[in-house]
């Protein structure tokens, strides 16, 4: 973990790690997506838009973390059960990290993106980025950490991301980025379906042209956020929480006493682990100054116990009620 922290922070700013997700896992997901996807289009709703991209370069579907667990709960606990995926949250965010997720696919002849650096400030104008101090420069770029599965296998042809190495490490970075041309220096990693990149926000990087006549060049983009962070999408956490636990359950019945770390990196996905923002006149901290209860900490309460299915949904409810909706 600390060897990716360094190479993140200070080193070429990328990590690609092999056979992140199971390839099973990846064609499950990949059949709950073209139904997501299907829907969508026939609702004419959600699927679409890029920031970086020209308009019908891709196809898009917002929030796929979520709706992936509500389509098929089961492939989401196999999708985001990765040890591996939890490690390289954990080196670059700490614990308590947020996860969300879009869908990406890129059509044959889809032109690649602008040269650009990610959320937070990297979603800001040139002027709006130069209003916040160096400070906020800094701090940005270790509040996400920027990630993709490879749903399809991508060779250099079907135009994998471009990445700048080094870059994360240009102080004016955020205000650069918008004119930046040096396309001879950027690489590009060829990935398997099931191989996950992982990058510096801060790391100026573009989806690159898919030059093929027939193939859809497809990634779960992973956006990770720190504890302290604001998250770009909403995700329903509770709902989704609910939505796997009586696959958790089974999971942790199965591999008593210890927390697997299979088990450990899905909790971590789908349930807050940091309290705050809250309301303090119902939900005091602890008794030694400490947060107040989680929902992790009342999730793997509901796993050592037993909880059937129905107590836990009254319990998420109870402690949901004291926190703000916009958390």
């Amino acid at each position: 973990m600390d060897e990716w922290h360094h190479v993140l922070g200070r080193g070429p700013g990328a990590v690609v790690i092999t056979d992140l997700v199971p390839t099973s896992a990846v064609d499950e997901a990949g059949g709950a997506f073209a139904r997501i996807a299907q829907s969508e289009r026939a609702a004419r709703s959600g699927g679409g838009g890029d920031h970086f991209a020209s308009s019908g370069a891709n196809v898009r579907i917002w929030n796929s973390f979520e709706k992936l667990a509500m389509d098929s709960p089961s492939t989401f606990v196999r999708y985001h059960s990765s040890t591996l995926l939890d490690l390289v949250c954990e080196a670059w965010l700490g614990p308590r990290y947020q996860m969300t997720a879009q869908l990406n696919n890129v059509m044959p002849g889809g032109a690649g993106q602008k040269p650009h650096r990610d959320y937070h400030l990297g979603f800001q104008s040139q002027s709006q980025a130069q209003r916040f101090p160096a400070a906020a420069h800094i701090a940005s770029q270790h509040l996400t950490l920027q990630g993709a599965v490879a749903q399809s296998d991508m060779p250099l042809e079907t135009g994998p991301t471009l990445l700048l190495p080094g870059s994360q490490l240009l102080k004016s970075g955020y205000i650069d980025f918008h004119e930046a041309q040096a396309r001879d220096s950027f690489v590009q990693l060829e990935l398997r379906k099931g191989d996950g990149l992982f990058f510096n926000p801060a790391l100026i990087h573009a989806a690159g042209t898919n030059r093929t006549a027939d193939v859809v060049r497809s990634a779960n983009l992973l956006q990770i956020s720190s504890a302290f962070g604001r998250p770009m999408e909403h995700v329903d956490r509770t709902g989704i929480t609910l939505a796997v636990f009586t696959r958790l359950r089974a999971l942790y019945a199965g591999q008593q006493p210890t927390h697997p770390s299979g088990l450990r990196a899905l909790v971590r996905a789908v349930a807050r682990g940091y309290a705050f923002p809250t309301n303090l006149d119902l939900d005091r901290p602890s008794p030694d100054g400490g947060m107040p209860t989680t929902e992790q900490d009342l999730l793997w309460q509901a796993l050592g116990e037993g909880w059937h299915a129905s107590r836990f949904a009254g319990e998420m409810q109870r402690l949901t009620a004291k926190r703000p909706a916009s958390m």
